[in-house]
């Protein structure tokens, strides 16, 4: 069985994230992982605590990777350049 809405240009729609979400199954499972997220960070905050340092020191390679923009490598032609 597929479900299927009539769109305005003809098109059936299937169902996706938005249609779940609205869903009840899909409010009882937001529902279950925020409660899981909340016993996991009350009962873990040391665990997670002590990663921070860890996180901030893998921050500044990854920083250095992905947005230094090329540190002015624009491979300009020579007629382009200007002075």
């Amino acid at each position: 069985m597929t479900l299927s809405h009539p769109q305005e240009d003809g098109v059936p729609h299937r169902g996706g994230v938005k249609d779940w979400v609205r869903s009840w199954i899909g409010i009882v499972s937001c529902v279950a992982l925020a409660v899981l997220a909340f016993l996991i960070l009350r009962d873990h905050a040391a665990h997670l605590l002590s990663a921070v340092p860890y996180l901030l020191l893998l921050a500044c390679p990854l920083m250095h990777i992905f947005m230094h923009g090329g540190h002015g490598h624009q491979h300009h032609h020579p007629e382009e350049r200007k002075e």
